[in-house]
């Protein structure tokens, strides 16, 4: 084989799959830290040098070519192998010092995560944290994280995961003079019958969980909606409705108590914490691993 004669930018080729995958430069850009311009060059770069056209314009979007469709295949097996060799080289790193990604829920994050982060900073002051804080699942296998704090058992024989925790308790919560105005419910119908909840949207999947567990709450109960669980939160403790909230977070909170006192979970999850098993080898993340998987099972 002439090596001479193979010359591939592998930021072009990034740049233009990000674009295939994003819809247009503009959200390509943002997901890579790039200015638009020139993620637009390196695309535009790309083509120049493969003698194709890869897009085409279809109103206000980017629409992949024929070609495009074909190449962009080779390109994403291209990223899948990148991927696999960052995360073993990752994996024989022995230095402690550097950054950690860590994905968990918004109230994982806001609650739980930080004395554990205090504590390993202490012990640990060269290991940098990344919060990737979302109520949706991180790609681990794509390097969204190096590690994440979950509610399910994983799936996939490349992951590694403990199981910390065999189940947390998740209650409605609201403010004792909102129960008050509520006639101090005694049991989930009571509450039910009166009480609004704070959603997070309009589907049914909240109610029909509520219902699951024994709160028969009836169509039209979130007047209130918003996709930020911590937004729920504040407005649970101003008074402005129930929100349902874990309970080593919601017992702990002297504004509010729960809702029915003897009354069942909202829902019961596990918390595993993960990782790639490739990145179980670096010295780094195990330390990380470790620390979050003993304090969150001492809570």
């Amino acid at each position: 084989m002439d090596w001479r004669k193979l010359a591939f930018d592998w930021n072009r080729a990034r740049a233009f799959l990000v674009t295939a995958e994003e819809g247009s430069y503009s959200a390509a850009a943002r997901a890579l830290g790039q200015a638009q311009p020139t993620l637009g060059r390196q695309v535009a770069a790309l083509e120049e040098e493969l003698g194709v056209a890869l897009f085409e314009r279809v109103g206000s979007r980017l629409e992949l070519t024929a070609t495009g469709v074909e190449l962009v295949e080779q390109v994403r097996h291209m990223n899948e192998a990148a991927v696999r060799l960052s995360l073993i080289a990752a994996g024989q790193s022995q230095d402690v010092d550097g950054v950690v990604r860590i994905a968990a829920s918004q109230a994982v994050s806001a609650y739980l995560l930080p004395p554990v982060i205090e504590q390993l900073r202490k012990v640990h002051p060269g290991i940098e944290v990344e919060l990737v804080v979302s109520n949706a699942s991180s790609d681990l296998k794509r390097r969204e994280a190096d590690i994440a704090v979950r509610h399910f058992r994983p799936d996939g024989a490349d992951l590694f995961a403990r199981l910390v925790k065999d189940g947390t308790e998740a209650h409605l919560y609201g403010t004792p003079a909102y129960l008050r105005r509520l006639h101090s419910p005694q049991t989930p119908a009571q509450l039910a019958e009166r009480g609004q909840v704070l959603g997070f949207d309009e589907s049914e999947q909240m109610r029909e969980i509520l219902r699951a567990a024994g709160y028969p709450f009836p169509d039209g109960c979130s007047p209130i909606r918003t996709e930020d669980h911590l937004v729920q939160w504040e407005l649970a403790k101003r008074g402005m409705g129930l929100c349902v909230m874990m309970q080593e977070v919601g017992d702990h909170e002297r504004r509010v108590q729960r809702a029915v006192p003897d009354g069942p979970p909202v829902v019961t999850l596990p918390i595993w914490i993960v990782s790639h098993r490739e990145l179980k080898t670096s010295r780094r993340i195990r330390v990380v691993f470790d620390a979050l998987a003993d304090a969150l099972h001492e809570d």
